[in-house]
């Protein structure tokens, strides 16, 4: 086990990498400020931490004056009470939120870690993507880097990121036509099989989630942010989560991820504000989540009260200590926290 993170030697050894983390929070901040943003702080013990079937939240139990025991949730994302913010009538709000991921761990994971989220009220999801370059670009220059770099793998940041759909991107790494997969925005499980058949490991029991989720893992995230910036966009609408569907085209829907050297960076929605498809969606992975890990976590019934009540938004969540981490050029998380878990770092 590595000597303690706290003995003077290996705080020196950390220290600019902290550093750098300080000057990447000042630039993020001063940029918001100055774009007009509410920097928030929200409730990190919740109702519900959020309703996708491969989170796993901690928990605990609280006592009220009467006696009563009430169960709660440390939240994966601050993302519901943002969106409660919006219905209560902000418009740009920020917030650099701690949120927690149980049965996380590893050079990209930790199980406590800091999730930069922000929303734009009645602006479009390519207003957020714009946001996501434009942050990332003042990242690097907060510390002088001039190429993240990755397990080998590069990016320039300053340069126009590629932009790519997943459909293109499923073609051009893997050889399978996505959206054949999805007539009418229904995922077809056999399709997607036969065409990932030569690709990708399948047990019988996958779903077209769990096939598309090993695809991309394998075949196509590896190949974004190569060189430069990838922005993945229009997600299957299987796979759109709290993003509303494409108007024109309902087997995609307004949903981004940014890559740089192969690493997520940010995953971001055209939010969707229809309540009742919202609670479809969020019983339809409950029910997956029980028969995966017996487990499911109850729905925020205040949350999809205010959806009815939200105004048309976007939204990104972008994982802070990754970008600290390419920023500074550190070669893991947990080396750009201040206090990191026990034996790490």
């Amino acid at each position: 086990m590595p000597s303690p993170w706290w003995l003077p030697d290996r705080h020196t050894d950390r220290k600019p990498f902290l550093q750098a983390r300080g000057a990447v929070t000042r630039a993020i901040r001063a940029w918001f400020e100055a774009q007009g943003f509410v920097e928030v702080e929200t409730g990190i013990l919740q109702t519900s931490p959020g309703n996708e079937t491969h989170l796993h939240a901690p928990w605990t139990d609280l006592t009220s004056a009467s006696g009563e025991r009430m169960r709660r949730y440390l939240r994966t994302s601050p993302e519901f009470a943002c969106k409660k913010l919006l219905a209560a009538g902000e418009t740009k709000i920020v917030e650099f939120a701690r949120v927690f991921r149980d049965r996380e761990r590893g050079p990209l994971h930790l199980t406590e870690f800091t999730m930069l989220e922000w929303y734009r009220a009645k602006d479009t999801y390519d207003a957020v993507i714009a946001d996501c370059i434009t942050i990332i670009a003042h990242a690097a220059r907060a510390t002088g880097i001039e190429m993240f770099s990755y397990r080998g793998r590069v990016a320039d940041p300053r340069l126009e990121p590629e932009m790519l759909t997943v459909a293109d991107a499923f073609t051009r790494f893997a050889s399978i036509d996505l959206l054949a997969t999805i007539p009418d925005g229904r995922a077809d499980r056999d399709l997607l099989a036969a065409a990932a058949r030569d690709r990708v490991r399948i047990a019988s029991d996958d779903t077209w989630s769990d096939i598309f989720s090993k695809v991309l893992v394998e075949h196509i995230e590896p190949n974004l942010g190569q060189g430069r910036l990838t922005v993945l966009y229009e997600y299957p609408s299987p796979e759109a989560a709290l993003a509303r569907t494409k108007p024109s085209d309902r087997r995609v829907a307004e949903r981004f991820e940014v890559y740089a050297c192969g690493v997520e960076l940010a995953n971001g929605f055209g939010e969707l504000t229809d309540a009742v498809e919202q609670r479809v969606r969020f019983n339809e992975a409950m029910d997956e989540k029980e028969r995966r890990y017996g487990e499911r976590y109850p729905l925020d019934e205040d949350f999809l009260a205010a959806v009815a009540h939200m105004p048309p938004a976007s939204g990104v969540a972008l994982g802070f200590d990754r970008l600290v981490m390419l920023a500074s050029g550190a070669t893991r998380v947990d080396q750009v926290v201040w206090t990191p878990p026990r034996g790490d770092a």
